[in-house]
């Protein structure tokens, strides 16, 4: 595992870009930009902490994965995988990069510590930097798996913070999510990072003229508690406004059973892709209640014509605003800026009473497009590799 990999000879004009993904278990945001960068450069060198084994999309397949040494721990890719936070910077330090000519990790939690091999620049797309050890660490500590990971966080944290913090200087160049992570990035690194925003599959995701809006709200989400799915489903409940909730998470039996008396809100649990679109294409509106560094799910909802009612905080909140902010406008939705059933059944009146147009919302969603990711990240891999 410690041994150099030796990566497949390419021709001399052609630069061989290593990439590195926190871990290959789902089928996430983070593993849509992977697919990204994996299609643009791959195949090629991955390098990952844990890989589930689990097709997660061809071009991804397609490459030389390479586990860290905690791929060896019991039920590492699996329920246990967060128990195992506080050995994450030493498994990553064991990770070895074959020669290449860029690295390019995609990060949320300890990719971006990866070491580059010596002179190599490495380019980090971070869209978050870790939450559990900085500003959202609470979130993480609900039930009993989370007390245990919150003991072991508590443990180590300032250690990890302190490390963290230290490692970013292995990274050349940073490229935030959106506005929101940047800011973070910078609080938590002292580094600047450009804002180069997640692609969405506007091109899959799209309005279709012979389906009719029906009168019910909907919620794409895991189910996590720091998602804030309850409150939607408390405000359903004091509303009466019909609620549809698709996803999956550690939440699902605790809300399943929040629902049980409930008859107007329906969970729908995991869905497919078509699922999805049909489901963006039929809602009148999507309520999305939770902070995110951006939030894919409002922009696939408006690429298919659905307005929005999106959290925002108060341009004072020292979490900042989000990347709703930066995503849903006046003219693709609403907003709210109490995460509390009241606030958000206040937004799900005003979304209904004044529906924003089908085409506005679409437009909107094109500024987010795969095309304009691609763009942009070619730019920097260039610059970078011509010594910028």
């Amino acid at each position: 595992m410690d041994a150099m990999i030796e990566a497949e000879p390419r021709p001399r004009e052609t630069p061989r870009v290593a990439l590195a993904h926190d871990w290959l278990v789902g089928m996430r945001g983070g593993e849509r930009v992977l697919d990204r960068l994996a299609r643009l450069y791959g195949p090629t060198d991955l390098y990952t902490l844990l890989d589930s084994g689990v097709v997660l999309t061809d071009a991804i397949a397609a490459c030389r994965v390479h586990p860290s040494a905690l791929q060896r721990f019991p039920r590492a890719t699996g329920a246990w995988r967060r128990h195992y936070l506080p050995l994450m910077p030493w498994a990553v330090g064991r990770l070895r990069v074959a020669p290449c000519d860029l690295l390019i990790s995609t990060s949320s939690a300890v990719m971006k510590s990866i070491r580059p091999p010596d002179g190599v620049p490495h380019l980090c797309y971070c869209h978050s930097p870790a939450r559990y050890l900085w500003e959202q660490s609470a979130d993480y500590a609900g039930g009993a798996g989370g007390r245990l990971r919150s003991l072991g966080l508590t443990l180590t944290g300032p250690a990890f913070r302190r490390w963290d913090r230290r490692t970013a200087g292995r990274v050349t160049r940073f490229l935030a999510n959106s506005a929101h992570t940047a800011a973070r990035i910078e609080r938590c690194y002292g580094r600047r990072a450009a804002v180069v925003h997640p692609p969405v599959r506007t091109a899959y995701f799209t309005p279709d003229p012979s389906v009719e809006r029906e009168d019910w709200l909907l919620v794409v989400s895991a189910l996590e508690p720091y998602k804030r799915v309850d409150r939607v489903i408390e405000a359903a409940r004091q509303g009466g406004f019909a609620l549809r909730i698709a996803g999956s998470g550690s939440q699902a039996e605790t809300l399943e059973k929040a629902v049980a008396n409930v008859p107007n809100v329906q969970m729908l649990g995991g869905v497919d892709d078509p699922t999805l679109r049909d489901l963006y294409r039929r809602a009148a509106g999507l309520v999305f209640p939770q902070l995110e560094d951006f939030g894919i799910v409002p922009v696939e909802a408006m690429a298919c014509g659905c307005p929005v009612a999106a959290f925002v905080p108060p341009i004072d909140d020292p979490r900042g605003r989000g990347g709703a902010a930066e995503t849903v406008t006046d003219d693709s939705g609403v907003f709210f800026d109490e995460q509390t059933p009241g606030a958000i059944a206040q937004a799900v009146t005003r979304l209904v009473a004044t529906p924003p147009r089908a085409d506005a919302c679409r437009t909107q969603a094109e500024r987010f497009a795969e095309s304009v990711f691609d763009a942009a990240v070619t730019r920097h891999v260039e610059e970078m590799l011509a010594g910028g």
